[in-house]
């Protein structure tokens, strides 16, 4: 008896989503909610769960398809017998092989079952960067959703074993019989994600009157104060003490005094907010997401900081839904954790503000007439002109600056 597979419910006003890739092939065994498909959306990537425990069976729509929310993509064939035969000694020898097949350069690893499972479950993506870096899949450890591989650790693997580099070379001979080494061309389809981030970025600089302003800070008494309680505060608290809940919180002080900055365009009407909704910008698999800390202004250090970490973890699974990345009333991008000196953020529509922070590094400034050494980072926030006149951004900025260089302003909401 076939069960057909649908596509479910992807959140308000979504009504269609593209194939990002199987995670089952027609023939594998599938149990009761096991994922086998990856959706993706607008805004995330969602996983269809298998309605019955049986054998997968045929797939109606090819990786790239666009289809709507409620069309039957495959089915499953149901019944306990069908799945016997993983575990049972004769089958699994020609699906081994048959698996074994594919990649062929690891064709002699892959008879072990992790191995198996780990290569058929590769993205593209992954499976690109496995080739190019010549390492065994079957010997990573994924830290993906279900053990999946993800790029960042077919990098960590490749990085760590430099010793094993000149091996691929001798096993990549094919590309050299193309004709001219290292000049080629890929053409790849964007994901729905980069293309609706691509819209929408351009979008926001098409309609709104987009301007930066910059300032910079001495980190070291929110540093200082971070070596002082980092210990005691997560021992209590069971989560690390980042600069991200100190930013948060100062956001949430400066926007009480520049309502503007929190507020949104809606017509020719100003929408203002009593509530901070912040959009953190975190880097994903499929590019960068920006899920929401809700109420951001009534929450403690640390459940900013708890809010923040579970995001960035299932921002990292690609496990976020709809629901997480939906509202947000300003967002806040750390562009310092990737090494950044300075940029000018773009707003995300429809808010009318975004802050940019950056790396922090040691600076020559000038304190009480002497030339010392701080740490210091720079500040950007761009902003919507038609709602935010300057002297608003110059003050919220300014009201940030003078929060993280004396942080007791965040206690007694100075």
């Amino acid at each position: 008896m076939s069960t057909e597979v649908k596509v479910p419910t992807l959140g308000e006003s979504v009504t269609e989503a593209t194939i990002g890739e199987w995670l089952k092939k027609p023939g594998e065994a599938v149990a009761l909610d096991e994922p086998i498909a990856s959706l993706e959306t607008d805004k995330v990537a969602v996983e269809v769960p298998s309605p019955v425990a049986g054998v997968m069976g045929q797939q109606l729509a090819a990786v790239g398809d666009t289809v709507n929310v409620g069309a039957t993509i495959a089915t499953v064939e149901a019944g306990g017998a069908a799945a016997a035969p993983t575990p049972a000694a004769a089958p699994p020898a020609p699906a081994a092989k048959a698996e074994a097949a594919a990649p062929a350069p690891a064709a002699t690893a892959a008879p072990a079952g992790e191995g198996v499972d780990t290569v058929t479950t590769m993205s593209p993506a992954v499976r690109r960067l496995v080739l190019e870096h010549g390492v065994d899949p079957t010997k990573i450890q994924g830290s993906g959703k279900d053990g999946r591989l993800t790029k960042e650790d077919v990098l960590a693997a490749a990085s760590a074993a430099p010793a094993a580099a000149p091996a691929p070379a001798a096993a990549t001979p094919a590309p050299v019989a193309s004709g001219t080494p290292g000049r080629h061309e890929e053409r790849v389809k964007m994901t729905r994600m980069r293309q609706t981030i691509a819209k929408r970025l351009k979008a926001a600089q098409d309609t709104a009157a987009m301007l930066t302003t910059f300032n910079d800070v001495d980190m070291s008494a929110v540093m200082a104060t971070r070596d002082k309680y980092r210990e005691s505060f997560e021992k209590k608290h069971g989560v690390r003490l980042g600069f991200m809940s100190f930013f948060t919180k100062a956001v949430a002080l400066a926007a009480h005094d520049i309502p503007a900055v929190n507020a949104r365009i809606d017509g020719d009407e100003i929408v203002y907010h009593d509530y901070l909704d912040v959009s953190v910008a975190v880097s994903a698999p499929n590019g960068l997401v920006v899920p929401v800390v809700r109420n951001a202004d009534s929450l403690s250090f640390a459940d900013i900081e708890k809010a923040i970490a579970d995001l960035g973890k299932r921002a990292k699974e690609g496990t976020l839904t709809m629901d997480d990345m939906t509202g947000g009333t300003f967002t806040i991008s750390n562009g310092g954790v990737f090494g950044g000196l300075m940029s000018t953020p773009i707003i995300n529509p429809p808010q009318s503000a975004v802050l940019g922070l950056h790396r922090i590094e040691d600076r020559p400034v000038v304190r009480n007439g002497e030339i010392v050494i701080r740490p210091m980072m720079y500040l950007a926030m761009s902003y919507d002109h038609r709602l935010i006149d300057g002297r608003e951004a110059v003050t919220f900025l300014k009201t940030i600056k003078e929060a993280i260089e004396d942080p007791t302003r965040l206690l007694i909401d100075l």
